[in-house]
């Protein structure tokens, strides 16, 4: 008898609330383990958390947490309702030494295998913001 595995598309839409960063990473190695992707666990996570606090710190309302399969790697994307695409995202900007910003994007774009933006899709939102996603492995063994 074959087995189907389950697919690996989920959304968890996340309250404006500085528990909900912490909430997305936990969501997010729960459905890595019951993948059995535990292995792409560390940077998924650092990728996602990067994500979530920018989300979290430069839009005022709630933002969510995509974790799906495409082409066969593992993507992990936040949506929040700001067209807006953070400067250093797609591009290299200098970080000051001193400062505050910018150098989680800089490990987005080290760490990450791809990336990308979608302006005016949003989960379950027709219309509106944007999802930034990242590539973060090979997903194996999923059909």
């Amino acid at each position: 008898m074959a087995t189907v595995s389950p697919s690996l598309d989920y959304t968890l839409r996340l309250p404006r609330d500085l528990r909900s960063p912490g909430i997305g990473r936990a969501t997010l190695r729960a459905v890595l383990a019951a993948h059995d992707l535990a292995e792409l666990t560390p940077t998924a996570e650092l990728l996602a958390t990067e994500l979530l606090t920018n989300a979290h710190q430069h839009t005022t309302r709630e933002y969510a947490l995509r974790v799906l399969e495409v082409g066969g790697r593992l993507r992990v994307g936040v949506w929040d309702r700001d067209w807006r695409v953070p400067r250093g995202f797609e591009e290299d900007v200098p970080v000051e030494a001193d400062g505050e910003c910018g150098r989680g994007l800089h490990l987005v774009r080290a760490c990450a295998e791809g990336r990308g933006v979608s302006v005016g899709r949003g989960p379950g939102v027709s219309g509106g913001g944007k999802l930034l996603w990242v590539d973060c492995g090979a997903v194996v063994g999923l059909a």
